[in-house]
């Protein structure tokens, strides 16, 4: 048989009806739980929640957060991130002190040993324009490579490009929520290696990566994770920072990660959010991914990060 007769017939059988792709599809309605069964009736009395979509990401109006925080405003506000996962906050043209003021309220605050510093040693500094491009465009949890991975991380901009720069949150309770029964016994009680060297290693001498190695080891986290607070299961395991699931072939454990990193691009799971000047969001770190889209540049973008110290993943 010729190689032309060949490729007609192939040709053939893809125009044949006989002809079926191997595909998992998943369309139709997807289970999105927001929250612990019966929570979300009770009414937030000091301020009013606007939620962006059916599961995640809620505007908090009327709180200004250059005004000291009481524990009835605090408690109110904390139940809305374990509700909504991400809380945005408009037109808050407050200082890093007042920044900073705020995200101790949920706790001992971070130190970012590989990003720059900004006014204080807990406030990362993210400033982007023609010389220093977005890299935050893929889907990641933030320092899972640590043992007691964060919080929680609020976000401040003081600039913004004329267009673009949003950024995008993903349920990671509503990924798992929608596996395949079958995917969720495979991964239940498996755990993964999370590590800072294939990111932000790869700017480091060997001399320094060296050292920080020692000073951050790997670290062991269960690909699925109790939240501490709500005692739902998320997805924990990210693009940025899991390198390979332990006890699995090397083979075995990429293909079962690139599965499961691809869960947090589903539509349904997410809330898209679109930075004005003084604009902050506060997210669960422990229940949430992020992608941060680098669609502006040459132009100027400029964020300050605080981020609280989280617990061991369990």
């Amino acid at each position: 048989m010729s190689y032309q007769t060949q490729t007609q017939n192939q040709t053939n059988d893809y125009l044949s009806r006989s002809y079926s792709p191997k595909r998992a599809f998943h369309s139709g309605a997807r289970s999105l739980t927001k929250w612990v069964e019966g929570e979300e009736n009770q009414p937030y009395t000091l301020f009013t929640v606007k939620p962006l979509g059916p599961i995640i990401g809620a505007e908090i109006e009327g709180v200004d957060l250059s005004q000291p925080v009481g524990a009835e405003l605090k408690k109110e506000l904390h139940r809305a991130f374990l509700e909504y996962k991400v809380l945005f906050f408009r037109n808050q043209d407050i200082t890093s002190e007042q920044h900073l003021a705020f995200a101790k309220l949920w706790g001992e605050l971070e130190k970012h040993p590989f990003l720059p510093q900004g006014s204080a040693e807990e406030v990362t500094r993210f400033a982007k324009d023609e010389k220093v491009t977005g890299m935050e465009n893929i889907w990641h949890t933030d320092v899972t490579w640590r043992l007691d991975p964060a919080l929680g991380s609020v976000l401040r901009l003081t600039e913004v490009p004329p267009l673009g720069g949003d950024t995008i949150w993903s349920d990671m309770a509503a990924a798992y929520d929608n596996l395949p029964e079958a995917v969720k016994e495979r991964i239940d009680g498996l755990t993964a290696i999370h590590d800072f060297t294939p990111s932000f290693g790869r700017a480091l001498s060997p001399e320094l990566l060296a050292v920080k190695q020692v000073e951050f080891p790997a670290a062991e986290h269960p690909v699925v994770r109790i939240h501490p607070e709500t005692g739902r299961k998320t997805l924990f395991v990210n693009g940025a920072f899991t390198i390979r699931i332990v006890g699995l072939e090397p083979q075995e454990s990429e293909e079962l990660l690139q599965y499961l990193f691809d869960q947090a691009k589903t539509p349904e799971y997410q809330v898209r959010f679109h930075w004005e000047k003084n604009s902050i969001a506060f997210w669960d770190n422990r229940a949430t991914q992020h992608y941060a889209v680098s669609d502006y540049f040459p132009h100027r973008r400029v964020a300050e990060r605080i981020s609280i110290v989280g617990d061991r993943p369990y």
